[in-house]
């Protein structure tokens, strides 16, 4: 059960004896909104570049390096409706070293990070909020360069042309950028702490009443309780969304956006994975064999899906006078799924590659705490392990088949490589 350190704020201990370290994972969570996305990204920035009392990046290292080599960062993600922003630390149990108080340390590092940033008079600390605007500035910039990650985000933007918010990348956009100021800043750093929905976790061979004990001592206020809904909905479309760009490329993007309407703990979410690895999501589906292996058509040609939102995208890096034969090739993998054209091979290699991705995430202390956030977040969903492993081998074919027939193609993005004159 979830110790409330606040209205709004909760602590979750998960003592296991798997682990020789502990990880400590706090997770500011609010709705996803476009007006904040970027503050909040470069919030994370100044976060994790320094504080009021280690000012500069070699007091912060020389800080973790007392903690015997922990390791910190922050990050922000977003999931569906709501948008995270993380602060993870990985440090040594004290169990294994002798009169050390590592986890008493951590928590209190954890606090200056938090509580006391470089802010002085309300606003950050001029230089180093200057360098990491500049710093995210540059990353944007890389992002368009990175003509993959480009295309999949610019098929993002298409498919999602409904919701301001859902069309904006997890980090935010360059000309939200440009707006904000060290005043801004620091004033939404204050909204954060008062209004976000904060659950931090606490995983590894700890004893739960010391662990709340030093969570106490974190200055958290109350807030309006409830959080919301995790899952975004978006109703199919009639007509087919496409947008074409030209660049200078050896190779050309097409990307695919599809609508599923199939979700998280919905009773056709074990058969849409199995679907998705029979159809783009291993080395052994039908895009890899047959459009990139068989038919020579793509460099590379895979799908993956988003069971937060209901959608699916299918990627593909191809010479741009294939365009029309990739698009044929892959709405005929789909409709050879739902004819039921898979072979028996086919859905036990996805089976077994589900399954071992499931049971090495069981190893995984970051997917633990990403599993027990969701748990406690949507708990009538929870299920066992062994549970998630039985309903996902009981999936049969026509499962598949009902599944691939929902699958509804809403939006092609195609980055064409210029064509030149011999």
């Amino acid at each position: 059960m979830p110790i409330a350190l606040a209205q709004g704020v909760n602590l979750h201990v998960v003592p296991t004896e798997k682990y020789k370290t502990v990880r400590i994972l706090v997770r500011f969570n609010t709705r996803l909104n476009k007006e904040t996305i970027t503050k909040r990204t470069l919030l994370s920035s100044l976060l994790e570049t320094n504080s009021l009392n280690y000012p500069d990046q070699v007091k912060l290292s020389g800080k973790l390096a007392e903690l015997y080599g922990a390791s910190f960062g922050i990050n922000v993600n977003k999931k569906g409706n709501l948008h995270w922003l993380n602060v993870s630390m990985n440090f040594v149990n004290d169990r294994y070293l002798e009169n050390t108080h590592v986890l008493e340390d951590a928590v209190d590092f954890i606090k200056e990070i938090i509580f006391y940033p470089n802010i002085i008079d309300g606003k950050f600390e001029a230089e180093t909020f200057q360098r990491e605007k500049e710093n995210l500035l540059a990353y944007y910039e890389s992002v368009s360069e990175d003509k993959q990650v480009y295309s999949s985000l610019a098929l993002q933007n298409l498919y999602f042309s409904q919701s301001a918010d859902q069309r904006i990348p997890s980090f935010g956009t360059r000309f939200d950028l440009e707006l904000e100021t060290a005043e801004s800043l620091a004033a939404y750093h204050e909204q954060m702490l008062k209004e976000d929905q904060v659950d931090i976790f606490v995983l590894g061979d700890v004893d739960e009443t010391t662990v709340a004990a030093l969570f106490k001592t974190l200055p958290f206020e109350d807030r309006s309780a409830g959080k919301a809904d995790i899952f975004y909905t978006q109703p199919s479309r009639n007509v087919i969304e496409e947008r074409s760009e030209q660049e200078k490329l050896a190779q050309s993007k097409l990307n695919l956006g599809y609508h599923t309407d199939i979700f998280y703990g919905d009773e056709n979410y074990f058969a849409l994975q199995i679907f998705n690895g029979v159809f783009g999501g291993f080395p052994h589906s039908k895009l890899f064999m047959n459009v990139r292996e068989k038919e020579n058509l793509a460099y590379y040609a895979s799908s993956s899906i988003d069971t937060f939102r209901g959608f699916l995208s299918v990627q593909t890096g191809i010479d741009g006078k294939n365009r029309n034969q990739v698009l044929h090739l892959i709405a005929q993998e789909l409709e050879n799924i739902r004819q039921g054209n898979v072979t028996e091979l086919e859905i036990k290699q996805t089976k077994a590659m589900l399954k071992n991705q499931y049971l090495l995430s069981l190893d995984n202390a970051g997917a633990v705490l990403e599993t027990e956030y969701l748990d406690d977040l949507i708990p009538h969903l929870r299920l066992e392990d062994d549970e998630w492993i039985r309903r996902m081998e009981a999936v049969t074919l026509a499962d598949v088949q009902r599944v691939a027939k929902r699958i509804q193609l809403q939006a092609i993005f195609f980055l064409e490589g210029e064509k030149t004159d011999a």
